[in-house]
């Protein structure tokens, strides 16, 4: 019965991407939905934007392990993200009317910083979309007999056919049944979770200790590597592509800053609540978590929740990593087809042949993915780096760009390569300091020191508007 509710399931969301596929008219449709996204549609999908296998599976068993010192860079560092995105980044960018975030760099540096940021990025998404692959797999490993290999074919398979017909506008309606699947999901087994143990103040009394302490202990190191959690998704993800065609897809400005607040708070309030599900689950059967951390809350369902708990659950699980990976299929499809393949036309490429290089680059990013996930299973290895390569390299080049009217483009280039050569050279040294640091460090140096030595040659720059 779990099974057959599942294939409902998966059934009705590439439904609906079918139908959403109606309201591609045009690339603008396919990769920001017009720009035409409601406040609870926009909000939804900011919100499913991590809310993938790494909130679900990874930061839960870190949480066991470590505490809440383990998962500062998530879920706290990306509601952050969410929040500054709305403050500081949204408004400028909105306003620019572009697809891509490439186009930003592109507006404000020209075309071969566009080209450069592109090529940073776009790599970043195959490791990620991979992770969201395999742990689909492994959850459907848990109710079928699929092998690994053929979960991540099968959950492949899924993903893209919605993303390939409906883009962003089939990616923002399931993000908001999915979203919807997620908060029943988690708030279900939640209160279970609490009854079962005899109340919150039971499993939490019971928790390691040190596990709610939210500050490092005193000392330079600790509080620098604090900070740099905080940092690596708070300020990582602020020039992704994936951030940035979810928020630019609102109808409006307006819209558009309320829903990063909005999903902001959201992110963080529901995104606790798998460690809280994790540690009761921990305190009530021992046994499981011994046996796999990682799969420990599908585990406990499966063995002593009831069906509707089963649906419910597996139901909010799938969701959650469904709308991170057709996010991370859209976002570099979108990159590759306006910032790579685009200016190679030179202005004489007609939309309706963009529409299709974006659903053909849809294709490759997956089968690109779907090589890696078969490759290596493990969803950490995956994963790890994807924020901390675009803030070591994107990050302080956009900042600059829109509030530092001296930015060079030579400036932004020092600073894309000399803050990932840093990252990666600091990466293979043992350090008490966290790399990404020292390659944010070196990213700012390069942009001011890259923008006093090398100034562009003409005096316009990109204004705030």
């Amino acid at each position: 019965m779990l099974l057959t509710a599942i294939i409902i399931y998966l059934a009705l969301t590439v439904a609906v991407g079918a139908w959403a596929s109606s309201l591609v008219k045009n690339s603008n449709d396919f990769v920001l939905a017009g720009r035409s996204l409601p406040l609870f549609l926009s909000a939804s999908a900011l919100f499913a934007t991590w809310f993938g296998s790494e909130t679900m599976f990874g930061a839960s068993s870190v949480f066991l392990e470590e505490g809440l010192q383990g998962v500062i860079e998530d879920p706290f560092g990306g509601a952050l993200c969410l929040v500054l995105f709305g403050m500081f980044y949204l408004r400028p960018m909105y306003r620019m009317g572009v697809l891509t975030i490439g186009d930003v760099f592109g507006k404000i540096f020209g075309k071969r910083v566009e080209f450069i940021s592109t090529v940073f990025m776009v790599p970043i998404y195959f490791g990620y979309v991979a992770a969201q692959l395999v742990a689909l797999s492994l959850v459907f490993g848990t109710v079928t007999d699929l092998s690994l290999l053929q979960g991540i074919v099968l959950s492949a398979g899924i993903v893209v056919v919605y993303t390939f017909l409906g883009g962003m506008w089939a990616v923002s309606i399931t993000d908001f049944i999915q979203t919807t699947m997620i908060v029943i999901g988690l708030v279900w087994v939640t209160v279970m979770i609490a009854h079962e143990a005899g109340g919150v103040n039971e499993i939490l009394s019971k928790a390691p200790a040190g596990s709610f302490q939210f500050f490092p202990d005193a000392g330079f190191t600790s509080w620098v590597n604090y900070l740099g959690a905080w940092i690596i998704l708070g300020l990582g993800s602020i020039p992704s592509q994936d951030i940035y065609q979810r928020v630019m897809s609102s109808k409006s400005e307006k819209v558009a800053v309320q829903s990063t607040y909005l999903a902001g708070g959201f992110y963080l309030t529901f995104g606790l609540l798998p460690l809280f599900i994790a540690l009761g689950s921990k305190v009530l059967y021992p046994e499981l978590y011994l046996e796999n951390k990682q799969m420990l809350l599908p585990s406990m369902i499966l063995a002593h929740g009831g069906l509707p708990v089963q649906i419910i659950f597996f139901g909010a699980l799938i969701s959650a990593i469904m709308s991170t990976a057709s996010s991370g299929l859209l976002a570099p499809a979108a990159l590759i087809s306006e910032n790579l393949v685009r200016p190679l036309f030179k202005g004489k490429l007609k939309d309706k042949y963009l529409l299709w290089i974006l659903r053909v680059n849809v294709l490759l990013v997956a089968l690109i993915a779907t090589y890696m996930a078969s490759r290596d299973s493990n969803i950490y290895e995956l994963v790890a780096g994807a924020s901390i390569l675009l803030l070591v390299s994107l990050f302080a080049p956009l900042t600059a760009g829109l509030y530092w009217k001296k930015a060079s483009k030579m400036g932004a280039i020092l600073s894309m390569v000399i803050g990932m050569m840093v990252y990666l050279v600091c990466d293979r040294i043992e350090l008490e300091i966290q790399s990404h640091i020292f390659g944010l460090l070196a990213s700012i140096a390069a942009m001011i020191f890259g923008s006093f030595l090398f100034p562009n040659k003409s005096n316009v720059t990109y204004e705030l508007s």
